[in-house]
């Protein structure tokens, strides 16, 4: 199998914030791999949260090169890389090869039923009260908004002020590690009387014991704090649900153990997914099929998306075309 992978910048449509910082653009890492015959690619996205950088991602991928050539496998490969983006690239790179090859769609290749379309959340970035409520007022129409918390005391008065403005979407709330056990109560009491149904990472991984303590309201979803099946040990007890994304899993055939596995110890899925194209979607978009809640919104938020990509209407999601991938 030959290689060729590159890192690649698309604007965004405007700033997203969130508890770590604010970026206006999304860097992917795209990989692509052909077999003499067949091509097939995956994009992956570096998370700087995780010690991931677009170069050290390409680095790690392009280390695969000489295995690649001497014939691994899909499923070599799980055991040849680490969990993360780098993997992550190449596994759906695999899966799309390989669907080209067989001329059978992933989701056969992975004995699963077609993907059908589902409702996305669409996030409301991290700003002041009165900006987020604006963002809220705009998109008061979609059923169902995610929005960013997890800076400051003022928490309590962003949920509020969304909820004012979009009053009849459902909310969920994304603290990214921003909050404390100290405004943990506070926090939850707010997002409570918002009538929002889900948070996720409240507290920052690792320092999350205290959510096997307290009584709450709206069920607690992890997202640093789970990567793969090997996570989910840390979480009984403290998190109802797990968010299931692709570039902390490693790629899809990681992400749909995780799904069965997560499903076994009675934790709700989530599937979410980094700001990135249709091409990062896509494979996603077979794991949403099982999720009770689905955060694929990201070639929302892009100045543009790639071609034959997943298609909008208004918050409902429908999967991309196989001339993209899979």
């Amino acid at each position: 199998m030959e290689l060729s992978v590159r890192i690649e910048r698309w604007p965004l449509a405007g700033a997203f914030t969130i508890s770590r910082g604010t970026k206006t653009e999304a860097v992917v890492v795209v990989a692509q791999l052909n077999n003499g015959t067949h091509r097939g690619r995956g994009e992956s996205v570096p998370y700087a949260r995780y010690g991931e950088t677009p170069d050290g991602i390409v680095t790690a991928i392009e280390a695969m090169r000489p295995a690649l050539r001497r014939g691994l496998t899909r499923a070599d490969l799980q055991s040849a890389m680490p969990a993360g983006a780098a993997r992550n690239a190449l596994d759906c790179a695999y899966w799309d090869v390989n669907a080209k090859a067989a001329a059978r769609p992933v989701h056969e290749l992975a004995g699963l039923v077609a993907p059908e379309p589902r409702i996305t959340a669409y996030t409301i970035s991290l700003a002041a009260p009165a900006v987020m409520a604006e963002a809220a007022e705009r998109a008061a129409g979609r059923p169902l908004l995610k929005v960013k918390l997890g800076s400051g005391d003022d928490d309590g008065r962003r949920i509020a002020a969304v909820r004012r403005a979009a009053p009849g979407a459902e909310l969920i709330v994304d603290a990214n590690e921003g909050w404390t056990a100290d405004n943990l109560a506070q926090n939850l009491a707010a997002c409570a009387d918002a009538g929002v149904t889900l948070i996720e990472q409240p507290l920052p991984e690792g320092k999350d014991a205290a959510l096997a303590h307290i009584k709450r309201a709206i069920p607690v979803c992890a997202d640093e704090s789970v990567h793969d099946r090997a996570s989910l040990d840390a979480l009984t007890g403290k998190y109802d649900a797990v968010n299931i994304k692709l570039d902390k899993t490693g790629g899809l055939t990681e992400a749909l153990a995780l799904v069965a596995a997560a499903e076994q110890r009675g934790f709700t899925i989530m599937v979410g997914c980094m700001v990135a194209t249709s091409l990062a979607m896509a494979p996603a978009m077979l794991v949403a099929q099982r999720a009770r809640v689905v955060d694929l919104d990201g070639p929302l938020l892009l100045a543009k998306d790639r071609a034959d990509g997943l298609r909008y209407d208004g918050s409902l999601a429908y999967p991309a075309g196989a001339a993209l991938w899979g």
